[in-house]
């Protein structure tokens, strides 16, 4: 099947999302019980941690942590929000900088001034958006940031989804409670699907169409640790308390240029690899044997490979040992733990 496909869908009684591109998983999304990134509370300052710079927060759904915390008294209300999912048995992950994010929006309080994506070139448009922005915020007290999605969009939808973003600032931004408390929930499966999965695409929502679009058959294949790389190579990706491994054979392929084809292979497939299994923090790639002159190749395909991947990721560079190693944002929860 040629062109996307955007799959709404329940396993079982959790909410989650598909993305196929040609008949193939792309991306995928699944709700956990854990709070979601963009979740927005009035905590309460509990303790510093000395040495690190940080704070242990109280907040309903359990202890957060929140870095930089000059100023900022135990028993003190702050507003924060959920900046992505916590390891096990850690608290969760929180930021002082709260943002109202939307399909074509982005509303940053106490950080003023009109924006408008980088990635919009043509200068006309931006000029057509710029003038929205200003109908619509130019008297708020709030920043804006429009998205690379208003590119072509119609006024009106951007229009109102400014407005949306600026009244839920409003509200939260001015509410006078200094008692612990959940402000906004977090986006879900769904939701997240319509904001961040841009660009023409067939929309199902009919209830069991993860099995009737191979999604469930996708997902069996994604548990695995194994991502076949073609010409018989292939990788393993396997996470750890410490690190996500990744492991490059070339599988039979006894050539001179089987290693570096296996890691320029490891490079475009990894993003979606790691995508479809939740997978972040610290990455390690244990790569195929190959020249060190072959290195720059590599870095360049998967710098290229994460470019349009939608989660901060960090390409650190090489080990003594020849590994090369990512730092990549927890804002998904692992497929190990939503499908247990």
């Amino acid at each position: 099947m040629k062109g996307r496909t955007i799959i709404l869908d329940h396993l079982g009684e959790t909410e989650a999302a598909a993305l196929m591109v040609d008949g193939k998983l792309d991306d995928l999304l699944i709700d956990s019980d854990a709070p979601r990134p963009g979740t927005i509370y009035r905590a309460i300052a509990d303790r510093p941690v000395k040495g690190q710079g940080g704070m242990f927060l109280k907040t309903p759904d359990g202890s957060a942590f929140l870095r930089q915390i000059k100023g900022l008294a135990p028993g003190q209300p702050i507003l924060v929000q959920v900046g992505g999912y916590a390891e096990t048995g850690k608290a969760i992950p929180v930021t002082a900088k709260v943002l109202f994010k939307s399909r074509y929006a982005i509303v940053t309080p106490n950080a003023p001034g009109l924006n408008i994506s980088r990635s919009i070139k043509n200068e006309d448009e931006r000029d057509r958006l710029l003038e929205i922005a200003h109908d619509t915020a130019g008297e708020a007290g709030h920043g804006l940031i429009l998205r690379s999605s208003c590119a072509g969009a119609d006024r009106d939808e951007v229009a109102d989804d400014i407005v949306a973003m600026l009244e839920l600032a409003d509200t939260v931004m001015e509410d006078p409670s200094r008692e612990m408390e959940t402000l906004v929930d977090g986006d879900g499966p769904h939701a997240l699907a319509w904001r961040e999965w841009l660009g023409p695409a067939e929309i199902v929502t009919e209830a069991g169409a993860f099995d009737t679009h191979a999604v469930l058959d996708a997902l069996e294949e994604a548990r695995q640790a194994q991502v076949a790389l073609g010409g018989g190579a292939s990788m393993f990706v396997e996470p750890t308390r410490a690190l996500v491994a990744v492991d490059v054979n070339t599988g039979n392929d006894a050539s001179l240029a089987a290693g570096i084809k296996a890691n320029m292979a490891c490079a475009k497939a990894l993003p979606r690899a790691l995508r479809l299994r939740g997978l972040a923090g610290q990455i390690t790639l244990d790569l195929a044997p190959m020249p060190k002159k072959d290195r720059r190749s590599f870095e360049s395909a998967l710098r290229a490979a994460f470019r349009s991947d939608q989660v901060e990721t960090t390409l650190v560079g090489w080990t003594p040992l020849g590994h090369y190693e990512l730092q990549r944002k927890r804002v998904r929860a692992p497929l190990s733990e939503v499908m247990t």
